[in-house]
């Protein structure tokens, strides 16, 4: 059951904390009256107060997303589509480099969509996968890391992902490296008719 006077020590507390942020580094005494009324305040207890405790409050700060912020805009101005289809190491080397930079991007897999195909020729004429669309306007036919690199910073997309929190108590692994290939295969399209098992 909440009383007024938890009410009151609440709001309290809030405008403490807000003044305190305010302060920034302003002492804050938290004590207990003889009427055993709990107090949060910026100016020193009374004599014949309890459980006096004191804290100091550092500055507030916003942590900023520059690179979350960096990465949205690049994408509105420059829509990643990843063309692929399942090309072994090649397209996923090309889908690891989109990742490693944190890049969001829609994947096509041209070889069972056949809307991506018409796509995909339209914008670059072939029927060859991987290819990486930024938009309209940045098209880099075929996986090379450098130029896949290069066109990405054309676009503004930042060099690293966002930097996440590792969970609490949670065991960081260290994934391998992994090994990038260069190069452009041919996509076949899907057999006609039932694939089922027979």
């Amino acid at each position: 059951m909440v009383t007024l006077a938890h009410r009151i020590t609440l709001g309290l507390a809030g405008l403490v904390v807000a003044t305190g942020a305010l302060a920034q580094a302003t002492p804050v005494y938290r004590y207990v009256e003889p009427s055993g009324r709990v107090v949060y305040s910026d100016r020193p207890p009374p004599a014949d107060a309890k459980s006096v405790q004191t804290r100091r409050l550092g500055a507030n700060y916003i942590e900023t997303s520059t690179p979350d912020l960096a990465a949205q805009t690049a994408s509105e101005r420059f829509p990643a589509t990843l063309f692929t289809f399942e090309c072994g190491d090649i397209c996923l080397n090309a889908e690891a480099l989109l990742n490693k930079r944190g890049v969001p991007f829609a994947a096509v897999n041209v070889q069972s969509d056949e809307q991506g195909m018409v796509r995909l020729k339209t914008l670059t004429g072939e029927d060859k996968a991987p290819v990486l669309a930024l938009g309209d306007k940045i098209i880099v036919k075929g996986y090379n890391e450098a130029r896949w690199q290069a066109a990405l910073d054309e676009a503004g997309y930042p060099k690293t992902p966002p930097a996440r929190r590792a969970p609490v108590g949670g065991a960081k692994s260290e994934a391998p490296a992994p090994t990038f290939t260069e190069g452009t295969k041919a996509v076949a399209p899907p057999p006609k008719g039932g694939d089922y098992p027979k």
